[in-house]
Formats: structure tokens, sequence, C-alpha cells
């Protein structure tokens, strides 16, 4: 079960940032939003293993 958070965590990651700096390109001014939500979510990631056991 460990594992499978693991990499799912490796996976997500990547993509969010991806999503994010294209997003920042194509539209400049959603760059706090982005930058927030991408911290929440990493944070939620991060936290996510330790509350579900």
């Amino acid at each position: 079960m460990v594992c499978v958070m693991n990499l799912h965590s490796f996976l997500v990651e990547p993509v969010v940032a991806l999503v994010a700096g294209i997003l920042i390109l194509v539209q400049p001014r959603l760059l706090n939003y982005i930058v927030a939500i991408y911290l929440i979510v990493v944070g939620v990631m991060g936290l996510a293993p330790h509350f579900l056991q």
C-alpha cells in the first residue's frame, strides 16, 4: 500500500508542475492561484499517508 502511494506521488507531482507551467505561460495572471493550488496539492499528498495509517 505504501509503495502505491509513493508511486502515485511520483507520477502526480511532475504532471501538476507541467500543467501549472503551461498555464502560467498562457495566462501569467494565474500565477498566484497556480502556485497556491500547487502548494496545497503537494502538502495534502505529503500528509495523506500519515492520516491514512
